[in-house]
């Protein structure tokens, strides 16, 4: 707990005064700390342009137009930075209606993204239609709990990808919502929906143990939470031991600021969720301490790309 104090009283001194938009690298490399910054989206939902000002609840906000911008500063600004999406980028604008998957996925290639998971909206023109999209994308679909072994995308989706920023390794694995009653089953055909839960405790471990992760990332398309017994994120992190943080999506919820909950062993989870339609970005900084190794988190405001 001493360790921790002294960390947290570094990375004010670091930090005092200073915006979170430029982490100040000259002071953090006399502290020997390492920073890194997660940007991440949800349901784009082919929003490329902001909303149409005929749109009574949205309108002139939102769209990847504007939200790249906001993005290549903070990447001027950061080293050590990864883009990543929870899905469902497909449907909701005509330019997926005439592109189907084709132009979301060139928008996101040429803003950096470096990994989505598979969202319930990427199955609207079936397993034919995510084949013929997939190659437009330069970054992975992590999918973890989706098994394809008996379909046309057979080893297609890893399920698991591991990042290498100044040093510090990032494991990055991804979940997907259960598809019957929620997908056409000709949409998926014979896609195997495996326990989120239990792929998410092996993955984690694997991640962490194995391959010797600094930071351990679920991409999640389950939905913050519901009123039901259903598996959602906030279940989810309950029941993980190793997984650092959880971005999420399918729920199109608004988050002002990433929440801190407690995994099964009691310790922090950060898990965070940025709206729908490229509204909102969501950001949050690790820093770590090469000395003690030693690892925490700066959360800051969910920022509309509006403003």
């Amino acid at each position: 707990m001493n360790s921790r104090r002294k960390f947290l009283r570094d990375l004010a001194g670091v930090s005092a005064g200073v915006g979170l938009s430029a982490l100040p690298y000259d002071l953090l490399a006399k502290q020997d700390l390492e920073s890194l910054t997660i940007l991440h989206t949800n349901d784009i939902h082919c929003h490329i342009d902001p909303f149409p000002e005929d749109n009574s609840t949205y309108r002139g906000r939102g769209g990847l137009a504007r939200m790249a911008g906001m993005i290549n500063r903070i990447k001027e600004a950061n080293d050590n930075v990864l883009l990543l999406d929870a899905g469902d980028m497909f449907q909701g604008t005509p330019y997926f209606n005439y592109y189907k998957g084709e132009l979301i996925l060139k928008v996101m290639s040429e803003m950096g993204y470096d990994a989505s998971t598979i969202g319930n909206h990427e199955f609207d023109n079936g397993l034919e239609g995510i084949e013929n999209s997939i190659d437009f994308a330069n970054f992975p679909f992590v999918c973890s709990n989706y098994d394809f072994s008996n379909t046309r995308l057979f080893n297609v989706f890893p399920e698991f990808t591991v990042f290498r920023k100044s040093g510090i390794k990032v494991g990055v694995y991804g979940l997907g919502i259960e598809l019957e009653g929620l997908v056409s089953e000709r949409n998926y055909q014979e896609t195997i929906y495996r326990d989120p839960v239990k792929i998410a405790l092996e993955k984690e471990d694997f991640l962490k143990h194995e391959k010797g992760c600094d930071v351990v990332i679920c991409l999640s398309h389950l939905g913050l939470e519901y009123t039901e017994s259903k598996i959602s994120d906030k279940l989810l992190a309950a029941e993980t031991h190793h997984t650092d943080l959880i971005i999420g999506g399918h729920t199109h919820t608004f988050l002002d600021a990433p929440l801190e909950l407690r995994n099964a062993d009691g310790n922090r989870i950060i898990v965070n969720q940025a709206g729908w339609g490229g509204m909102a970005l969501g950001r949050i900084d690790f820093i770590f301490d090469r000395n003690r190794n030693t690892k925490e988190a700066i959360l800051t405001q969910n920022s509309l790309t509006d403003l």
